[in-house]
């Protein structure tokens, strides 16, 4: 224990946390949890197959073709979220129970359900960006303090160095700071973009569906009625 104690120590990323006071420590903590929180997201999201879409589009075309059954059953048990709407839109439109307006009110809620599996995790990332620079900042403002309280103690005998020393290690944690918020920002607008082209999808795919009625099955060929030929008459020349 001793050992890696030692070892943490004598990395220069724990001195730097090391010296600069508390509001470091805070600032590591909040990197640790903004990693934690992107890396979660994006397997969330893989789970949720946003990146995903061919076997709705499918559904939408069969659907459009006619070939309503096979349309339900292209989606039908698909984990992601496009085949999950797509399937409660074809299912419901196709159940004599649900009239239109009920039909349209259970895809959205299975929509709505998708769209904040989207966004779990969103608010998270948006605080982090917030505070992070918020307690670098206040980092700063503290070191600047005990730098200049010990300058007016010293008097005129303060060394220059070691006023130069102290503002170096608040500034430090600015920097820190910032370092923080400006990944989890950029990781929070791509999440946001991911979420808003979501929701989009999931309301094209409803409104082709409840909108655009699929079109009738052709008949086959053997089916279709032939015009019957002139009758004869019993008696009449054929």
């Amino acid at each position: 224990m001793t050992d890696l104690g030692t070892t943490l120590a004598a990395l220069p990323l724990f001195g730097l946390i090391r010296d600069g006071g508390w509001t470091m420590w805070l600032i590591a903590a909040l990197s640790v949890v903004t990693l934690a929180v992107v890396l979660w997201k994006l397997l969330s999201l893989w789970r949720l197959g946003v990146w995903g879409g061919r076997h709705s589009a499918r559904a939408i075309a069969l659907w459009g073709q006619g070939r309503r059954r096979e349309a339900l059953d292209a989606v039908r048990g698909r984990p992601s979220a496009r085949a999950r709407v797509a399937q409660a839109a074809i299912g419901t439109a196709l159940d004599p129970r649900f009239d239109d307006r009920a039909a349209r009110e259970e895809t959205a809620r299975v929509a709505r359900q998708a769209l904040y599996r989207s966004r779990e995790g969103l608010r998270a990332l948006e605080l982090i960006a917030t505070i992070a620079p918020l307690l670098g900042l206040l980092g700063t403002v503290l070191g600047m303090i005990d730098a200049f309280r010990v300058l007016q103690t010293a008097g005129n005998q303060a060394d220059p160095s070691d006023l130069a020393g102290g503002i170096w290690v608040a500034l430090l944690t600015t920097a820190a700071g910032m370092a923080v918020a400006i990944p989890a920002g950029v990781a929070l607008s791509w999440f946001e973009s991911i979420a808003d082209r979501l929701q989009s999808d999931l309301e094209d795919l409803a409104t082709r569906v409840f909108v655009a009625p699929a079109q009738p099955v052709a008949a086959p060929r053997d089916a279709v009625l032939r015009r019957p030929g002139p009758t004869h008459l019993a008696g009449a020349p054929a």
